[in-house]
Order: C-alpha cells, then structure tokens, then sequence
C-alpha cells in the first residue's frame, strides 16, 4: 500500500557511485545499479536518512511523496537472512556477495571497513564538508582501534570517524574541533579513549571545543582497557 512520506530521492548525475550510502543504509534500502546509488526497495526506506551525510557529493535529499509504507518487518527479516550469510562467509573462504565480506583486497571473507569518509586525522581532517551534516561523529584515541577487534562496528558504523593524540601531535585540537562542531552539523560526539592518562588530553580537548563552540551538542565519552574492555560509557 502506498501512503505519502518522507524518503530519500538520489540525484543520479550528483552521484558517483562511491557507494558510502549503500553501506550507511542499516535497511538495505539503497543499492548500486549500474554504477549509480539507486533506492531499489522503497518499503525498506524508514525516511530517517543515515545515508545523507554518508554522501560526499550531496546527491541524496528528503522528498515527501507516495510510496510503499515503511515495512519494518521485512527490513528486521532481511537483516537476518544478511547476517546468517555473513556469519557463513566469515567462517568459509570464498563466499563473496554479503554486506560484511569482501574479497576485493585477496581476502576471502574480509570484514569491510566501516569508515566513511577521509581523511581521518584531526590535524588533516577539514572543518567542514557535506558528509558532516546531521551526522553521528566519533572522536577516538588512535590507538584505541588496535585494542578492540569489532571496534569498527561498535563505534564507526554510521558516524564520522576522526583520530588523534595529543601527547604524539603535541597540539591543542579544542580550537579546530570548536570550529567543526559550529560549522559541521553534527547531531552527537562520541569520544573513545584508552584508559590511559594521556587520552585525558583528548576528552579535555572536546569538552573545550563543545564549550567554546556554543552548541549544546550531545556527547558520550567511552573508555576502554589497554585490552580493548569497555571500562565505562558517561555522558559529559
């Protein structure tokens, strides 16, 4: 049945098959077709729209108009059969074609990355891009992602990755993530860190760029063990 909505609409001349919206799209909605990003199953579209700022070239944007009815149901259906097939092509060499396998680097059954957009180093990053608006950005310790073996689907999926060190940089990152943070759009900060006490200098530094941004930004600060444990999760 169809009603009128919210969904996304992809501008195929903006779009140049990157696919990031394909992999941002926790539903499945969104599929490369010859080349281009193409919504191919309408009904799995919630209209929430994590793929937009998963877009570098801002071909992806709301329209309000008659579509399929948002069909939760098969959206959790379709997640399962996806994640059985993933969880044999983790286990038995040379079964491509699942969301989460790839063997385009001679790996069979490699776990794809879950990054979003590049660079990844505060220093590198800009301080402001399309792929930022209304997204989830995580700010991680840059050692914390060789502790935890599923840190990219615990903490990248969906957001926006940025990296560093205060004590190995030796700089202040507060006035430049203030800038992003006032410039970007973000809609959350998640900051991993080590619990080692030099990360202190990176949560520091993001609490000064929130305050001096003046947006009232939700945050969460997570801390892991030297062995990649979660020691504790605190809003700041």
């Amino acid at each position: 049945m169809k009603i009128k909505r919210r969904i996304i609409e992809i501008d195929r001349d903006k779009c140049d098959g990157c696919g990031l919206c394909v992999n941002a799209c926790h539903e499945g909605a969104i599929a490369l077709v010859d080349g281009k990003a193409q919504l191919t199953t309408e009904h799995y579209c919630d209209g929430l729209g994590d793929c937009l700022p998963a877009c570098p070239q801002g071909a992806i944007s709301f329209v309000e108009r008659e579509a399929e009815a948002y069909d939760a149901a098969a959206v959790a259906a379709a997640r399962s059969r996806s994640a059985g097939t993933a969880d044999i092509a983790a286990t038995t060499p040379g079964v491509p074609g699942t969301p989460d396998a790839s063997d385009v680097q001679g790996v069979p059954g490699a776990v794809r990355s879950r990054l979003e957009q590049w660079p990844v180093q505060i220093k590198l990053a800009p301080v402001a891009a399309p792929v930022y608006r209304a997204a989830e950005l995580l700010i991680a310790a840059d050692c914390s992602a060789y502790t935890r073996a599923s840190f990219h689907e615990d903490f990248m999926r969906g957001r926006i990755t940025l990296i560093g060190c205060p004590k190995l940089d030796a700089v202040d990152y507060s006035e430049k993530l203030a800038e992003m943070l006032r410039q970007g759009g973000f809609s959350s900060v998640t900051v991993v860190r080590m619990e080692v006490p030099c990360c202190g200098g990176l949560e520091y530094a993001v609490g000064r760029a929130r305050e001096a941004s003046g947006c009232d930004i939700p945050c969460r600060v997570v801390t892991l063990s030297v062995e990649g444990e979660l020691l504790e999760s605190r809003d700041i």
